[in-house]
């Protein structure tokens, strides 16, 4: 599929917004709704929108502890990880990472007991270093640079 100037207008407008309408998005990029309609339809049939998502303020749900957990597997125990992590409540994301951990692992926790928690779940088979987010800072970036 080849992504125009206008399908990158649309992608960055519906990165901010993603519950606008097909209206507002078309005034927004200066095409008329039809057009917006049976562009963003492609863009998702084609798999370049695979959905939309809700921003939520996990601190409001009492989980205001955020922490990635690095986690290096020792004597190859990555299936019996992938299985943890996979039904793991707390874990809002997990990558497979390059460098001296294996895997980088991000948790949303109401106290400091369910860190300490998750770490002796999986200390028989693997090695971890915590770290706590303090804040976040919000970056304005937007990857639509396609060429």
């Amino acid at each position: 599929m080849i992504i125009d100037e206008i399908d990158k207008s649309i992608l960055k407008e519906l990165i901010q917004d993603g519950r606008q309408s097909m209206r507002e998005l078309a005034k927004k990029v200066n095409l008329s709704a039809p057009s917006v309609t049976e562009r963003v339809r492609k863009l998702e049939s084609e798999g370049v929108i695979k959905g939309y998502s809700v921003e939520i303020d996990y601190g409001k749900l009492g989980l205001g502890i955020e922490c990635f957990v690095e986690v290096t597997l020792r004597q190859g125990e990555y299936e019996k990880f992938r299985k943890k992590i996979a039904d793991h409540p707390h874990a809002e994301f997990c990558y497979r990472i390059a460098g001296q951990a294996c895997y980088i692992v991000k948790l949303r926790l109401k106290n400091f007991q369910q860190i300490e928690g998750f770490i002796n779940e999986i200390t028989s088979y693997a090695g971890t270093v915590t770290h706590i987010a303090l804040s976040e800072i919000k970056t304005n970036s937007i990857f639509i640079d396609i060429e």
